[in-house]
C-alpha cells in the first residue's frame, strides 16, 4: 500500500516538473539575451536582462494587445455567464416545450466547429459596421461561450433540490430573490468553473482576432505576439518577454479559482 503512494507521488512529481519545466524555461529565456540563447540555450538568466520586457511592452506595442486582450476576453466572458446563468436556471426549472426546443438549439451549438462560422460571423459584423472592433470581437466570443456555460450550468441548477427554491417561496421570497439569494450562491463553483474553461481558450485565441481585426492598435495579444517574427531573423528575447507577460493572468487565475474549480469538477463528477 505504501509503496503504491510513493509510485503514485512520485508519478505526480514528474508530471507537475514536466508541466512547469517549459514555464520555467520560458521565463529564464526571458531574462537573457537572444545572442546569449544562441551560444548556451540551456544556460541560466545571469545576470538577469530586463530590457526584453521593455522592449516587449512599449516598443513593441504589447502595453496595447495586453489591455485589448484583458477587456475582451473579461467582458465576453462575464457576458456569456450572465447570459448562460439565466438561460440554464430556465431551462433546469421549467417544463414548457418551448423553452425545451430553445434549449436544443443552444446545446447544438456544442456539436458545431467555431470554425465553421467565421463566414457568417464575417458578414454579419461587416454589415453591422463591427469589423475591427473590440466589441464586436467581444460580442463573437460571448456568443460563441454560451451553449457550453449553458450546458454545465443548467446541470448543476439541475442537481440542486428544488425544496430549497420552494421553502423561500412560502418566507415571501419573489423569483428574483430566489434566484440571487439562494440559487446563485449553491452553483458558485460551476460559475467559477466555467469562467476559467472559458477564459483560457478566449485569451489564448488566434484565429478570430486574425480574421475579425484588420487594425494595428486593436489588435490581441496572440495577433500582437506574430510580430516578433521576422522573415530573416526573430528576435527571441522579446518574444519569450511576450509570452510570459501573457501568461502571467492564466497563472493568477488558476491560483484565484483553483479551489473552486476543484469543488465544481468534483461536485460534478458526484452527480
Amino acid at each position: 500500500m505504501r509503496g503504491s503512494r510513493v509510485l503514485v507521488y512520485c508519478t505526480l512529481w514528474a508530471y507537475a516538473a514536466f508541466a512547469i519545466g517549459p514555464l520555467l524555461l520560458m521565463a529564464s529565456n526571458s531574462l537573457r539575451t537572444t545572442q546569449d540563447m544562441a551560444k548556451d540555450p540551456l544556460g541560466g538568466p545571469w545576470p538577469p536582462q530586463f530590457t526584453s520586457y521593455h522592449k516587449a511592452w512599449v516598443t513593441a506595442s504589447f502595453d496595447t494587445y495586453f489591455v485589448n486582450s484583458m477587456l475582451v476576453t473579461v467582458l465576453s466572458v462575464l457576458l456569456s455567464t450572465a447570459v448562460s446563468l439565466l438561460a440554464a436556471y430556465a431551462f433546469a426549472r421549467s417544463r414548457s416545450k418551448v423553452l425545451r426546443s430553445i434549449e436544443a438549439v443552444f446545446m447544438s451549438g456544442l456539436m458545431l466547429p467555431v470554425y465553421l462560422a467565421i463566414l457568417p460571423i464575417f458578414f454579419l459584423l461587416d454589415s453591422l459596421g463591427m469589423i475591427s472592433t473590440l466589441t464586436g470581437l467581444t460580442l463573437v466570443y460571448a456568443a460563441l461561450g454560451i451553449p457550453f456555460s449553458t450546458f454545465v450550468l443548467a446541470a448543476f441548477f439541475r442537481s440542486t433540490p428544488i425544496e430549497l427554491e420552494e421553502a423561500a417561496r412560502i418566507d415571501g421570497a419573489n423569483i428574483f430573490q430566489i434566484f440571487t439569494r439562494v440559487m446563485l450562491p449553491l452553483v458558485k463553483p460551476a460559475v467559477a468553473t466555467v469562467i476559467v474553461f472559458r477564459f483560457v481558450p478566449v485569451w489564448n485565441d488566434f484565429f478570430y482576432p486574425l480574421i475579425l481585426i484588420r487594425d494595428s492598435s486593436k489588435r490581441t495579444i496572440p495577433v500582437g505576439i506574430t510580430s516578433f517574427f521576422g522573415e530573416f531573423q526573430t528576435d527571441y528575447a522579446t518574444l519569450f518577454a511576450g509570452l510570459s507577460i501573457a501568461t502571467v493572468p492564466l497563472i493568477l487565475l488558476f491560483l484565484v479559482a483553483t479551489k473552486q474549480i476543484v469543488t465544481g469538477l468534483t461536485a460534478g463528477m458526484s452527480k
